[in-house]
């Protein structure tokens, strides 16, 4: 009886340091794959403050959380389980993927430079409404709505990257491994992105609180914060927009040159290492870096004007649309035959 204790407890012993070593190994897979997509990480924290522009100031952190739990969801339920479907069964369907959500953050971002240039921002009522922090709820369920969709696409290429990561570095890597490693991923991108979105937003409210101490430093500091955080959003804001459209078009080189299309990706691959053979150290691969994003946002941004376009160009686009729905707004049904 006592050897049969004894080697129970040799098995659970050698069964526990196998779970420790996997939860280590799970551990640094799940490290390495968060910086391989800390990029695309970046560009996501850089997006999301733009849907908060015009919210109150009590609803700011009620949409953080709508939206952080919206990409938790997306993540775990939708995109982790379908990317272990595909690169176990189909991964050549996965560049295909990719593709279309580039395609659609491209179109993102250009959309938003169609609007800047042209005028077409929110409805007069809802500018008004965004100005004095008044936001309907209804507005916000559709902005909260927009924001997810939109980080549907970058937690896609996050855990597209991940995913890539742990299949490279662990090719005998499991099913249950590699879907605990994107899950362990997908919980620390959204907490690192959300938490710091949050911080983001609330710099204003920390300022104001400085502001009123009586410390003469404490306040100047709170007072600067206070007057620089409007310009500092809209900078967030811009550098959102750019992210869409260089990250769409990323997606686009890299993925086509996967399915066979490798033309664009190779021109671009040859000047970078045309500017790292001229220019030595440091310097030539930042240079080399800047080729490569340069060229990534010019595809994203013709290709998502190419959307744009039939999206609000062409009589079947979103214009029309836009018609039909601002005439029902104003009491007609949307029908050419009301009259209105």
């Amino acid at each position: 009886m006592a050897g049969g204790l004894f080697a129970l407890l040799d098995d659970v012993a050698a069964l526990a340091r196998v779970a420790a070593a996997s939860v280590d190994d799970i551990g640094a897979a799940a490290g390495r794959a968060s910086a391989k997509a800390a990029g695309v990480v970046v560009d996501d924290t850089a997006v999301t403050p733009q849907f908060l522009e015009g919210s109150a100031a009590e609803r700011e952190l009620p949409i953080i959380r709508k939206i952080a739990t919206g990409s938790l969801r997306n993540k775990l339920v939708f995109i982790l389980p379908a990317a272990l479907l595909l690169a176990e069964f189909l991964p050549e369907g996965l560049p295909v993927l990719l593709i279309i959500g580039g395609t659609y953050l491209a179109y993102e971002g250009a959309e938003k430079v169609w609007e800047r240039v042209t005028g077409h921002h929110l409805e007069e009522e809802e500018q008004e409404l965004a100005g004095r922090g008044e936001f309907t709820p209804e507005h916000e369920a559709r902005t909260v709505a927009g924001a997810i969709r939109t980080d549907f696409i970058l937690s896609a290429e996050i855990m597209a990257i991940a995913l890539k990561e742990v299949v490279s570095s662990d090719p005998d890597a499991g099913l249950v491994i590699r879907g605990i490693t994107l899950a362990v991923v997908a919980v620390l991108i959204t907490a690192v992105v959300y938490g710091t979105v949050a911080l983001i937003v609330k710099m204003d409210d920390v300022g104001l609180h400085l502001s009123l101490r009586r410390s003469g430093r404490a306040r100047r500091v709170g007072l600067g914060l206070v007057a620089a955080m409007p310009r500092v959003l809209a900078v967030i804001s811009v550098i959102g927009t750019a992210a869409m459209i260089w990250v769409g078009g990323h997606i686009l080189l890299v993925n086509a040159d996967e399915l066979g299309l490798h033309a664009p990706y190779d021109v671009v691959h040859h000047w970078e290492e045309d500017i790292r053979a001229a220019v030595a150290g440091a310097l030539g691969g930042v240079l080399a870096w800047l080729v490569n994003t340069l060229a990534s946002a010019v595809i994203g941004l013709v290709v998502g004007a190419v959307v744009v376009a039939v999206m609000h160009v062409l009589p079947f686009g979103h214009r029309k649309s836009h018609a039909s729905e601002q005439s029902t707004a104003d009491g007609g049904t949307g029908d050419p035959a009301d009259g209105r």
